[in-house]
C-alpha cells in the first residue's frame, strides 16, 4: 500500500519491570479505513493505542503518521499530530471530567486546537451552534448540552466522546473497546452511529476490540493479537479460511 495514513514498523514496548508488551508489531493503515485489531484482555491491544498516542513512550520501532516519524517527538511537537489522531476510550465516565457540563467538554478539543484548523463538514459559526451541531450529530438532545457527566447514561456518555472526538475532524481515531461497556442495544446503536459518522468525516479508524462480531462488521481488514504480537492478519472476506491461525480459529469458535 502507498502513501498510507499510519505505518508501524517493528513496534515495541518494554515497561521498566521488564515486561514486554508490545514485541515488533508492524502494519499500516489507510485514509478512510477500518482496520480492526482483535484479542483478548491483556494481550497488549490497549497499550498499543497509546503509543500510538504517544501516551506512553516506545522502546523500539517507528511510527509515521501523514508521513512523518511521530515516535520521538516532544510533547510539543506532538501537537498538531494529536489533533489528527483522536481516542475513543472504553469507559466513557471515566473520560469525561465530572466537574464540566457536556458543553464545556465538548469544547475542550477546539479550544485547543482550534486555531490550527479548518472545519469542513462542522459549521463553527459560534461556540453554542457548534455544540448542537456535535450533539446533533451523534444524534443527542441539544438540551443536554447544560447537563453534568453523571447525567447521563452510559450510551448518552459515550456519544459525547465521540462528538468530542471528531469535533476536530480528525483523520483518524483509535476506538479502544468502544462498546465493551455498554448493554447490548446500546452497543449497536454506537457501532451505527459510528458507520455514519466515518461516511460522513471521511475518518479512519483503528477499532480494538475482543468482541469479533463487532470487529467484522466494523472493519474490512482485521489483525489478531496474541501476547503483545501479531499471530494473523485477514480481509473480512477470509476470516473463515482454512488456514487461519489457530488462535483465530479458537476466537472465531465463540463469535
Amino acid at each position: 500500500m502507498s502513501n498510507p495514513l499510519l505505518s508501524v514498523e517493528q513496534l515495541s514496548k518494554r515497561y521498566a519491570n521488564g515486561k514486554l508488551a508490545i514485541n515488533e508489531v508492524s502494519f499500516q493503515l489507510e485514509r478512510g479505513e477500518s482496520l480492526g485489531l482483535v484479542g483478548e484482555s491483556g494481550c497488549g491491544k490497549s497499550t498499543l493505542a497509546r503509543c500510538l498516542l504517544r501516551l506512553e513512550p516506545v522502546s523500539s520501532g517507528s511510527i509515521i503518521f501523514k508521513g512523518q516519524p511521530v515516535q520521538r517527538l516532544t510533547e510539543k511537537q506532538l501537537n498538531p499530530y494529536r489533533r489528527d489522531m483522536q481516542m475513543v476510550f472504553q469507559n466513557p465516565a471515566a473520560a469525561l471530567n465530572p466537574r464540566l457540563r457536556i458543553r464545556d467538554s465538548l469544547l475542550d478539543p477546539y479550544n485547543q486546537y482550534g486555531s490550527q484548523m479548518q472545519h469542513s463538514y462542522f459549521g463553527c459559526t459560534s461556540r453554542s451552534a457548534f455544540v448542537t451541531e456535535l450533539l446533533e450529530a451523534v444524534e443527542l438532545s441539544p438540551s443536554l448540552s447544560g447537563c453534568y457527566p453523571h447525567e447521563l447514561s452510559g450510551g448518552q456518555k459515550q456519544r459525547v466522546t465521540i462528538a468530542r472526538a471528531v469535533s476536530i475532524e480528525p483523520a483518524l481515531i483509535v476506538l479502544d473497546e468502544p462498546t465493551a461497556s455498554l448493554d447490548v442495544l446500546s452497543q449497536g446503536a454506537i457501532l451505527t452511529l459510528l458507520e455514519q459518522l466515518q461516511r460522513n468525516l471521511k475518518l479512519a479508524y483503528l477499532f480494538i476490540s475482543h468482541d469479533l462480531a463487532a470487529v467484522s462488521r466494523m472493519c474490512s481488514r482485521m489483525l489478531v493479537m496474541r501476547e503483545g504480537t501479531f499471530v494473523d492478519s485477514f480481509s473480512r472476506q477470509g476470516m473463515f479460511a482454512e488456514d487461519r491461525h489457530p488462535y483465530t480459529k479458537e476466537l472465531i469458535s465463540i463469535f
